[in-house]
């Protein structure tokens, strides 16, 4: 067999394999995917979509391998080939098991849920992260131990520099037991809104070496998580309740039944309103001013939320309104105001006066 005659069966074989993973692509995979989305069997798909990209390659490394036996040029030697072919393999196993364990972020929470199990929502994400290290590393030993290169003495040769490499490594292992403080203590979960002397703003995400906050002007905050781990947290989302405590003033010139009624009549309010937490309410009288009688509101929310909080206190200050005119009360408006309008009226008098001379 000429040479020529070798190199058209190495290129046709090779052909024949990519047109097989053509075939994988276009009918076989997309068969069993729209089964799977069909069927709404989520894990499927996701798995299927894992496996795509390491399967048609594998087709290719196959078609390489086959194909090369009947290249007509002296290829290098078996053992160099057997190297080359086995790292090859031992990269698309890792890297179908690196894809595969990006499913457990949807398959987690369902048994989760089906055995009535509670897991934070940001304890997933970084332990996914942990496994997908793991995968990335062992697979790399494996590939250099192909080589000939000896991990186990490349890991003692870490003690001898250890302490460089610490010292290198300082803020990186920082952050990293960080994020371990944060998943194990957990302080905040993805979604809650946060504030630190940092940063306030939403969780999005959580990494080895830091936590992402999205921030109410719609900027990425990157936050190391030494820093996060060390500083104090307040968790607004935690809130069972949200706080309302404000004076309010009313003419000093209310008769005393009046005021009374005015303090009853939005306790009773606040105690009937389905959005005002009964726990505490208080309405009392509390102080004298040279402008009138202040009474003070303190009460809670059941929305913790800003909007919903905003919109309760907004509801409870139109009551307030309805009841003072009821009781026909007026607000307490500061002195300044009448001694203004007062000054106006003698300038006022003054001129006509002076109209009249």
């Amino acid at each position: 067999m000429d040479a020529w005659t070798q190199l058209g069966i190495t290129i046709g074989i090779f052909l024949i394999f990519l047109l097989l993973r053509k075939v994988f692509t276009t009918y076989i995979f997309k068969f069993f995917l729209r089964i799977a989305e069909k069927r709404k069997i989520e894990f499927a798909a996701n798995l299927m979509l894992a496996l795509e990209r390491p399967v048609r390659w594998l087709i290719v490394l196959i078609g390489v391998i086959i194909s090369l036996n009947y290249f007509p040029i002296d290829s290098p030697s078996d053992e160099l080939k057997s190297k080359i072919y086995r790292s090859f393999f031992v990269f698309l196993f890792f890297w179908t098991i690196f894809n595969i364990s990006s499913i457990l972020t949807i398959l987690f929470p369902k048994l989760v849920s089906k055995f009535g199990l509670e897991v934070d929502q940001i304890v997933l994400p970084f332990f996914t992260k942990i496994i997908k290290l793991i995968i990335i590393a062992f697979g790399a030993s494996i590939i250099a131990e192909e080589w000939g290169f000896n991990v186990d003495g490349f890991v003692a040769g870490l003690g001898l520099g250890g302490l460089a490499f610490a010292l290198a490594a300082k803020d990186t292992v920082s952050n990293f037991f960080g994020g371990i403080v944060i998943v194990t203590e957990k302080p905040f979960t993805i979604g809650d809104w946060i504030k630190t002397p940092s940063v306030e703003g939403t969780i999005e995400d959580i990494t080895f070496r830091s936590t992402k906050v999205r921030t109410f002007a719609q900027a990425l905050v990157t936050v190391p998580n030494a820093t996060l781990s060390n500083e104090p947290i307040i968790n607004w989302s935690k809130m069972g309740k949200r706080q309302i405590a404000f004076h309010l003033g009313v003419n000093v010139t209310t008769p005393k039944e009046k005021l009374e009624n005015v303090i009853k009549d939005i306790e009773t309010m606040l105690i009937e309103h389905k959005e005002v937490h009964p726990e505490t309410i208080l309405v009392k009288f509390d102080e004298f001013s040279h402008s009138g009688f202040n009474l003070y509101l303190y009460f809670f929310t059941n929305a913790t939320d800003f909007g919903g909080y905003l919109s309760i206190k907004e509801d409870v200050n139109f009551k307030i309104m309805e009841i003072l005119e009821r009781e026909e009360v007026q607000i307490a408006i500061p002195s300044q105001a009448f001694i203004l309008q007062k000054d106006s009226n003698i300038e006022a008098m003054n001129e006509f006066e002076s109209m009249r001379d």
